[in-house]
């Protein structure tokens, strides 16, 4: 799909020819005496519209007005999440008629900011995406070009290229969710991997079998051993800071398909164990925006890749395998594998000398549990870092929410046979299996996002939300504009400590940090070369 950004007057407005001219209207738009402040005024007054977020009225070939159709939705106070939830109500409307070229009007927001830009875009974004990898006929998009009219496109233009760099991310991302487990295959993640290495500050590499053994990374070799397929080590740089700047280190669990292994899972929808991959997806998406964004950072990507498979040489509950660490882990259930490979890959983080690592997993169903699909869990060593992930979760309406790490939940990864067992227990599951990782995360600033309730969508709506994509970029962006400083790495024992405060949450940041974005590669959702500025 292609975006294009036009400053458009309401008097202008009326002239554009769409199949589609979607207007946000706030609780009190500017008065104008053309067409559409007309109608805008007359519904209105007659009772037909209201600007409540998500209320809709459409119009067909209206006097005055080039448009095909004209869909009034109400924003309220005009804020992002408002917008957003106007933006999915339209273009639920658009998509069901003749709506290849919309016209998205955000003229009339009053001190329109980034946000809302990025709410808007994304949104649409969203509602235009097909999948169509493995379809005999990839359908096409209902939704093929939508221009973005603002009251000047030049003041806009920062917040409209972020917009179209995480929609892009997103994009890439969903897609690789999406995709069976048999067209998404490590070997296959590898190769998106080095797709985005041919994107500017981006390298790739790809490890195998052998490199990852003469590594020691025992805990991830011992979920790959059922499987037929060979497992991968995915290691992304993308070097946009200075040589000596520490990188932030984003850890993606790369499980293509999760059958729990010898603890094998129910098979009812079984099918959605493709998703267990979305943590990898994320990264890749994060890195496809960074090629965009271009911000001043240093970050690096490890996605450990492999199927959880349970044939004759599969791990067996009970077996005690060495990590990479150097710590013995008793395998008590084969299907607590994501945080076996994560494991190896946060000791691997360390030869970095990591500002901050941040790993992504859909990891357990307790999660679900507790916060169900609206926020992902949140857990950290490091106050300033998850007070940073959590702002920057409610910047990006990509939501995420703090969860505990006090000591007394480690206690049931005890075990009698190893120096910890992989699971503590149904009882805050969460949580011990995030506390579970902790202990391969003593020697730098660590985050976990459990993102299995947030990852993807079941039922009718089955698939991949990209999430936490804008999360990351977010913080990525963030950090970048703070300077190599930014965060403080505490040492294991004192960051446990500061976790097990569980101190507030700061009030969210009202906007996002301002930072130069520079024009991308192109991808599959396109901007247009230049915006017009015409009046």
């Amino acid at each position: 799909m292609d975006f294009e950004l036009k400053t458009l007057t309401p008097a202008r407005l009326c002239a554009e020819k769409c199949d589609a001219l979607v207007v946000l209207v706030p609780q009190e738009p500017s008065a104008g005496d053309d067409p559409l402040s007309a109608l805008i005024t007359s519904a209105s007054d007659g009772g037909d519209f209201e600007t409540k977020p998500g209320k809709l009225l459409q119009a067909y070939r209206t006097a005055g007005i080039a448009a095909t159709r004209v869909l009034l939705v109400g924003v309220g106070e005009g804020s992002a999440r408002n917008v957003r939830t106007a933006v999915n109500a339209a273009m639920g409307a658009v998509k069901n008629g003749k709506g290849q070229r919309v016209v998205l009007c955000l003229s009339l927001l009053k001190d329109a900011v980034a946000s809302q830009m990025q709410a808007a875009v994304l949104a649409s974004a969203d509602a235009a995406y097909v999948y169509g990898a493995t379809k005999s006929k990839p359908p096409a998009s209902p939704l093929q070009r939508v221009v973005v009219a603002v009251a000047d496109a030049a003041a806009a233009k920062t917040g409209f290229q972020k917009a179209t760099a995480l929609a892009r991310g997103i994009e890439l991302a969903r897609e690789w969710g999406n995709r069976p487990a048999n067209h998404a295959t490590p070997v296959m993640l590898a190769g998106a991997a080095r797709d985005l290495a041919k994107l500017p500050r981006i390298k790739a590499e790809i490890l195998g079998p052998k490199e990852v053994a003469k590594l020691g990374m025992g805990s991830f070799m011992a979920v790959a051993r059922g499987s037929d397929e060979p497992l991968r080590f995915i290691v992304l740089r993308y070097d946009g800071g200075g040589k000596a700047d520490a990188p932030v280190v984003l850890v993606g669990k790369g499980i293509t398909f999760d059958t729990g292994g010898i603890s094998i899972k129910p098979a009812g929808a079984m099918d959605e164990m493709k998703f267990d991959m979305c943590g990898a997806a994320s990264v890749l998406g994060a890195f496809r925006a960074l090629a965009d964004l271009q911000p001043k950072l240093n970050v690096v990507g490890l996605i450990p890749a492999c199927e959880n498979m349970p044939d004759g040489r599969a791990i067996k509950p009970g077996d005690v395998v060495t990590s990479m660490s150097g710590q013995t882990i008793e395998i008590l259930n084969t299907d607590a594998e994501g945080r076996l490979v994560l494991c190896d890959a946060l000791t691997y983080a360390e030869r970095f000398k990591p500002r901050s690592v941040i790993d992504i997993a859909t990891l357990t169903g307790a999660c679900m549990v507790a916060l169900g699909g609206v926020r992902a869990g949140l857990f950290s060593s490091n106050d300033a870092l998850g007070q940073a992930l959590f702002e920057a979760g409610e910047r990006s309406l990509d939501l995420c929410w703090r969860m505990p790490l006090d000591e007394e939940y480690a206690e049931g990864l005890k075990s009698n046979f190893a120096d910890v067992a992989n699971v503590g227990g149904r009882a805050g599951g969460a949580v011990t299996a995030a506390k579970f990782l902790q202990r391969f995360a003593g020697k730098f600033a660590w985050a976990h996002l459990d993102i299995a309730g947030s990852a993807w969508n079941g039922g009718g709506a089955k698939g991949s939300t990209g999430r936490p994509v804008a999360l990351l970029v977010d913080f990525l962006l963030d950090q970048a504009a703070q300077g190599p400083a930014a965060l403080e790495s505490r040492s294991g024992g004192a960051a446990g400590k500061a976790a097990a405060k569980n101190t507030p949450l700061k009030a969210p940041a009202k906007a996002a940090a301002k930072t130069p974005v520079a024009k991308g590669a192109k991808g599959a959702i396109k901007v247009l070369a230049k915006t017009s500025a015409k009046t």
